[in-house]
């Protein structure tokens, strides 16, 4: 009898998994949803679109982006994090809403336990860019104003627990300067009146002051990546002066829970190509983007990592969740 009862367990164990291992391997069959936290325009979006049209050429099915605006991006992982794992609803996401966001507001999901890692695509850092009313031109000389000016001067961000702002708040901690925050309902306007001189400093995306590089409107003194980046070549890395600094924002694809393997490999796998062929990165390039190359337990780490570094930075900014 034990005999015959393994024998039928194991065959059960076959038969429910059959359906499964059949549906990945036969994947995709229909059109791909891939979710975007975002409005169409911004570089989450961008990243999306190049990567849905790249699947789609290597595939075989249509990857179709639909954007999900709201709470930071909260809603549309929320409804990643609902959706079935059987990879036909897929997003590609911003840190933000897995590490800021949850850790700054009340979220319906858990962002360490509630998403399959697949891959991260592209990366970048912030530029501190300060307003020409200060007298400092390079960014040794903006730490030293400061410092003599302890909690005269202001800091703008896109808003209380944005990257902008926990990205300038890392960049404060750590040099040892005292600035004030004011939260802007965007990075547009917190960048216009850095412009004007309301506020003395922006942690800007690159893609934001690309087209400042030879305007005398502000002055781009340090990117917060560890080295400078090929659309800014003389913008110093901050590392170069405070070794091992660094603050990225980086956009990847994420999907529910328990997605089967195969489907997380096969995305991988395509991601992966598309992130060694120059025409692509090129394209990331141009949006001032780096490509990241990584397995999925390398971008599972990173997620763990960043959530980890962000949870401090926003307890020493004082950041109360709301």
């Amino acid at each position: 009898m034990k005999p015959l009862f393994r024998y039928l367990i194991a065959s059960l164990s076959v038969l429910l998994l059959a359906p499964l291992s059949a549906t990945a391997q036969q994947w995709p069959q229909r059109p791909v949803r891939i979710v975007v936290p975002y409005a169409a325009g911004g570089n989450t979006d961008t990243i999306a679109r190049l990567t849905a049209q790249r699947l789609s050429e290597t595939l075989g099915q249509q990857f179709i982006v639909e954007n999900r605006g709201g709470a930071g991006g909260a809603i549309a992982a929320d409804f990643v994090a609902k959706s079935a794992p059987d990879g036909y609803t897929l997003c590609v996401c911003a840190l933000s809403q897995l590490a800021p966001v949850p850790l700054t507001q009340q979220v319906p999901y858990d962002p360490l336990k509630d998403f399959t890692p697949i891959s991260n695509i592209g990366a970048n850092g912030f530029v501190i860019t300060v307003s020409t009313t200060v007298p400092a031109k390079t960014l040794q000389e903006f730490i030293t104003y400061v410092k003599a000016n302890p909690n005269k001067l202001n800091y703008g961000s896109g808003g209380m627990g944005s990257l902008t702002h926990l990205a300038a708040a890392l960049f404060v901690q750590r040099v040892g300067i005292d600035m004030t925050h004011v939260p802007y309902k965007g990075g547009a306007p917190a960048l216009t009146d850095t412009i004007a001189g309301q506020v003395q400093m922006y942690a800007a995306s690159p893609s934001e002051v690309l087209g400042l590089t030879n305007s005398d409107r502000v002055r781009l003194l340090g990117i917060s990546s560890l080295q400078p980046i090929s659309q800014l070549p003389n913008v110093p890395a901050i590392a170069q002066f405070y070794p091992g600094f660094q603050a990225l924002t980086w956009n990847g694809m994420i999907g529910p829970a328990n997605m089967p393997r195969e489907i997380v490999n096969a995305l991988s796998r395509e991601i992966m190509k598309a992130l060694k062929d120059p025409a692509f990165v090129e394209k990331l390039q141009k949006a001032g983007v780096e490509p990241m190359l990584t397995t999925p337990e390398e971008f599972t780490k990173e997620i763990q990592d960043e959530y980890k570094m962000w949870a401090e930075v926003i307890t020493k900014a004082g950041i109360a969740k709301k």
